[in-house]
């Protein structure tokens, strides 16, 4: 099973890429709108607990069902559900760096979502574009992405729901700001973020969106944007302020320990950044062994220093050793 963990990320992809193309046939498909909403929920759930074997089923199927309920006349409730379908395919894409296919997707999600009039999904769609630009370098075009979408009326028009979006969208520009080093610009966008979750409440919002967004998940930003910032130190700090049982799913948890990890390496804490990510793989196995970012830092371990029985075993079930 391990050893097919390690691969489950090229078949979610090879499948995505199927359903999005038109290729294949959906077995075992839901057989009315209320079955395929019911089987977007079961995605979701899929995601949020890091159940990549389940997702790779489950979510080219409702691509597949959904354009063919779409084009049988399908209704506004069936674009959105589309539109959806779309931007958790386009979030699973982001993590698996297949940026081609995710701009697909991500564009895909905005046009259902317009047709649909969803002002939540046309903004998240807005979102998972300025992520795509911001991996592919272009740093001025995902803040202008962002900050635009942040802004727009209707958005703002959204009740609280599209406060928490906007604060989405608002981090999306922070992360930007720090992978171009503006370590200053970073931390005023992050605490605009962070005041925008404060008047919310402290509620944890949008989990069917961007994963969740309060106060603790805007910490949760702080650690990778500090660290692509330049400082690791003040990512740590960030780091030792959360408790992970807190974090609103598995996904979001798996994605702290991953990004700690990263800090300890950054820092030289070998031993600490093995530590954590066998922690990672204890919480989200399929997520550790799946993910390139995560292999990628296996693979810098092996090759920086002395190795253990640990790291290598987490190398071989990882698929980074054969």
């Amino acid at each position: 099973m391990q050893a097919d963990e390690a691969l489950l990320g090229e078949l979610l992809v090879t499948r995505l890429r199927d359903a999005m193309l038109g290729l294949g046939t959906a077995a075992d498909a839901p057989s009315s709108p209320e079955a395929l909403a019911t089987d977007f929920t079961r995605a979701l759930a899929d995601f949020d607990a890091c159940r990549y074997a389940s997702l790779a089923v489950r979510l080219p199927r409702l691509i597949r069902v959904g354009h063919a309920f779409s084009a049988s006349g399908g209704d506004t409730e069936q674009h959105t559900l589309l539109a959806k379908s779309y931007l958790l395919a386009t979030r699973m894409l982001v993590k698996m760096d297949e940026q081609q296919l995710g701009w697909m997707a991500a564009d895909r999600a905005r046009q259902l979502a317009e047709s649909a009039g969803d002002v939540l999904a046309v903004a998240e769609s807005a979102r998972q574009l300025a992520v795509l630009a911001r991996k592919a370098g272009w740093h001025d075009q995902a803040l202008s992405i962002a900050l635009s979408a942040a802004d727009h009326p209707d958005l703002r028009g959204a009740g609280r729901a599209g406060a928490a979006v906007r604060g989405l969208l608002v981090q999306s520009a922070s992360y930007t700001l720090a992978r171009r080093g503006d370590r200053d610009g970073m931390r005023e966008l992050t605490d605009e973020a962070a005041a925008i979750a404060k008047e919310l409440g402290g509620a944890t919002l949008l989990r069917d969106h961007g994963g969740g967004f309060s106060p603790l998940t805007v910490q949760l930003h702080r650690i990778s944007a500090e660290n692509h910032a330049g400082d690791p130190r003040a990512a740590l700090d960030a780091a030792r302020t959360i408790s992970l049982k807190a974090l609103p799913s598995v996904e979001r948890r798996s994605r702290a320990l991953g990004d700690i990890a990263v800090t300890y390496d950054r820092l030289g804490r070998r031993s600490d950044c093995v530590r954590t990510l066998l922690a990672a793989e204890r919480c989200a196995p399929q997520e550790t062994h799946a993910r390139p970012a995560t292999k990628a830092l296996i693979s810098s371990l092996l090759v920086s220093g002395p190795t253990s029985t640990e790291l290598r075993g987490l190398a071989e079930r990882s698929g980074v050793l054969a």
